[in-house]
């Protein structure tokens, strides 16, 4: 996993940032884009200008396969 610092110019046209449909409003999540097939990004919903985790897809999709499992 690679960690980065985005203070708003990384952003581009491919940057859709989205937050999962079960936040239920709380302002407490995390919010995740995909530029790439290879990138996504993950960040703190309420603090946008902060830190950005970067994942692979491979990794991506091993963590989210380990949360759905209950690991």
């Amino acid at each position: 996993m690679l960690a980065h610092d985005v203070t708003g110019n990384a952003e581009g046209p491919n940057h859709k940032w989205r937050k999962s449909s079960r936040s239920y409003g709380s302002g407490e999540c995390v919010e995740v884009a995909t530029p790439s097939r290879q990138r996504i990004d993950v960040r703190d919903s309420t603090n946008i200008r902060g830190a950005v985790l970067t994942f692979s897809s491979t990794q991506w999709n091993t963590f989210v396969a380990s949360l759905r499992s209950g690991e």
